[in-house]
């Protein structure tokens, strides 16, 4: 991947609404030029996709925690996202090597969903969980440093 490429990337990671004629000022290429390189890189699949920074907080959803799980019966079919595709305050999963099969992060209103979050997905999943509750967030989301 070329350094201007890159650099359009940083920029993009650090403020996804930047206007094209910012990037390209930032970058030393016209609009055009650099409108060409952005359609490349998302035609590539590297950037696939724009998203709005959310203060959980403000939307009701102050409480993060980390949930590991790991298989009831490990013969069964690992199917554990598909499982927990539909429950909508599991954020993200992870497929981890370690103690745990997966990672999930979720977000909930308050402790008594986190425990009625946490009933569902050992149903639904045929899990056994381990929970980490967030108490602050130094940051998160950071631009990645791209080699």
């Amino acid at each position: 991947m070329e350094e201007l490429d890159r650099r359009i990337i940083d920029l993009l990671c650090r403020d996804g609404r930047m206007s094209f004629a910012d990037v390209a000022r930032e970058t030393g290429l016209s609009t055009s030029a650099l409108h060409q390189r952005v359609k490349r890189l998302e035609q590539r699949g590297i950037i696939h996709g724009y998203r709005a920074e959310i203060d959980y907080r403000s939307v009701g959803l102050p409480l993060t925690a980390f949930v590991s799980l790991t298989p009831i019966d490990p013969a069964a079919p690992d199917d554990v996202p598909e499982r927990l595709a539909g429950i909508p305050e599991v954020e993200s999963c992870w497929s981890v090597a370690g103690s745990y099969a997966y990672v999930l992060k979720v977000r909930v209103a308050e402790p008594a969903d986190l425990e009625d979050l946490l009933a569902r997905i050992r149903a639904a999943a045929n899990v056994s969980t381990r929970s980490t509750i967030v108490l602050s967030t130094a940051f998160e989301n950071r631009p990645p440093l791209i080699p």
